[in-house]
Formats: C-alpha cells, structure tokens, sequence
C-alpha cells in the first residue's frame, strides 16, 4: 500500500470569467504545488468544485495532473458519488488514468445505514486502488464514526480517511482504534486532516497529515507545518499554525471554495469565478480575507 503522510492540497478548478474551466492555469497551480514541495494534490474534490463539472472537464483536469505530478508527488482523485455505480466508474477512471488513490465522500442526500455504507465502500476498494474515506457530514448529512469506521477500514482496500467531521474526540477514537492497531502492518490506515485549523492537533494526537484549503495559495507554509508536527518538532509547527490561523478563519468566513480562488486570483494565480450556485464574496467579507492576506504579506 502507498504510504499517504504529509502535506496534500485540495486543488481549486480555476475558471475563467467566462465560466470556462482554465486548464492552462491548472496546469501551472499543480507546477506552483511541486516547486513549493508539497506532497500530493487532490483535484475534483469539494474545493475543485466537481459537482458542477462535466466528465469531460474532469478527465482533462485527471490527465493534467497526472501528467505534471509524474511520480513527483501522490494524486488522489476526487471520485465520489452518492450513486454507488456512478462511484465505483468513477474511481475506475481514476486507477486507469494514473492516480495514486481515490478520494470517496459518504454518500450524500441519500443518508445510507450502516449497512449501505460498508456496502458501498466496499464497491470503492474492490475497483483495485486505494481509497482514502472523505467524512463531512456538514455537507452529507451521515457522519461515520469510529466503530464505522473500524468495520469499512477492515477491507485492506481502503487506505485511511479524511476527516472533517469537526469532531477532535473522533479523531481521536479513530486514531486510536483504527490507525494504531495497523500502524506496523503493510496495510496502514491514514488518519489525516480535512480541516486546515485541525491539522496541528490532528498530528499531536498521532495523526498523518493535511489535504488543505490554503495551501492552494501558501504550500510551502502548510507544507512546514505538517512537517515540523510529523517530526516532533510542535514548538516550530505551533508558531506556524498561529501565523496561519486568521487566514484560515478568512479562507472558510463563506463557503469554500469562493474565499481560496478570491485570494488567489488577488494574489496573481489562477482561481477566478465558482460556478453557480456558489456566487461572488459580501464586500465585507472580502474585507476581512484582503486583511489577512496584507496581514501574512501575500499583497500590500
């Protein structure tokens, strides 16, 4: 099994003003990600804006990726889908266009039982690449909790989780009951941070890492967070988290991804417009963002 530790991003969509995806501009925010040293990318997830994407879209922007990533750093696909058939095609795209992993969100609007749930990612791990488990249930409805997710995590398939369940005593739970009692197998389970403020807490508890909002804009700085904390060296990591935290808060003061593509379109990268139904900031929300970026040094 691939080792998934480290520093990820979850990749935006840049669009241009025509609501056209920008895959030249794609293309170099992936460049921008390995120069700086982060280790993996996540395109098509939340933050990339797939349910608003068309198949043809995320096939150019999974070549893309791959294309550039060439072994240099891990990509994991976004792949989820609250159809189980829809999911397992889509994470089949994803193995035989090269990714590293399949990121598979908990099935929303239907609100599966347990039983739905183990079924459906079983499905997942059996299309022959590991899965990583997305659990938000801010935007699902059906949170997965420990025990849950010590059965799903049974399957060896299934390569950890990304957790944004906001709930640090689950991490916790999970990290002790699913990660620990694998962590000298072959088939370790990865517990890592689907929440940019979690990330520092998330290690200190024995955690793996972060695929992260901001980083979209500050890799290098994520990427020294995640290292420090991984390394024991929490002095150095707690002085970044602090540094970072107010643009983290500005980074989610609306839905994301609408602040991460204001900031880097600001910052001279591309982001550009979300696509609706997701529209522009409030003014005095923008407020707030331009703030913490003068702040932090990214614009004047």
């Amino acid at each position: 099994m691939t080792e998934f530790r480290g520093a990820y991003t979850a990749l935006v969509t840049p669009m241009k003003e025509s609501g056209e995806v920008d895959y030249e501009g794609f293309r170099s925010l992936v460049k921008f990600q390995i120069t700086q040293g982060i280790d993996g990318i996540v395109p098509l997830g939340t933050t990339g804006e797939n349910p608003t994407l068309d198949e043809d879209e995320e096939d150019e922007i999974i070549e893309i990726a791959v294309k550039e990533a060439a072994g240099k750093i891990k990509v994991i696909v976004g792949a989820g889908s609250n159809d189980t058939k829809h999911m397992v095609k889509y994470v089949q795209r994803a193995k035989n266009m090269g990714a590293d992993a399949a990121l598979v969100v908990t099935p929303y609007y239907n609100k599966p039982n347990d039983d739905g749930m183990l079924r459906h990612f079983e499905a997942a791990a059996n299309a022959g690449i590991p899965i990583m488990v997305y659990n938000i249930a801010s935007r699902t409805g059906r949170n997965i909790p420990a025990p849950l997710m010590e059965k799903i995590a049974r399957n060896t398939g299934i390569a950890g989780v990304k957790e944004s369940s906001g709930d640090i005593n689950q991490m916790g739970d999970i990290i002790r009951e699913v990660a620990i009692p694998r962590r000298n197998s072959k088939d370790k389970f990865y517990v890592i941070s689907g929440d940019d403020s979690f990330t520092l807490p998330l290690i200190s508890m024995g955690g793996d890492g972060v695929i992260s909002v901001i980083s979209n804009l500050l890799p290098a700085k994520v990427k020294a967070l995640t290292e420090a904390a991984l390394n024991g060296r929490f002095e150095d990591a707690r002085a970044i988290h602090y540094e970072l935290l107010p643009f983290i808060k500005a980074a989610f003061i609306e839905t994301n991804p609408v602040p991460i593509k204001q900031a880097l379109s600001w910052a001279g990268l591309p982001g550009g417009p979300a696509r609706l139904p997701l529209g522009k900031m409030s003014p005095a929300n923008e407020a707030v963002l331009k703030k913490a970026m003068v702040d932090l040094g990214i614009i004047k």
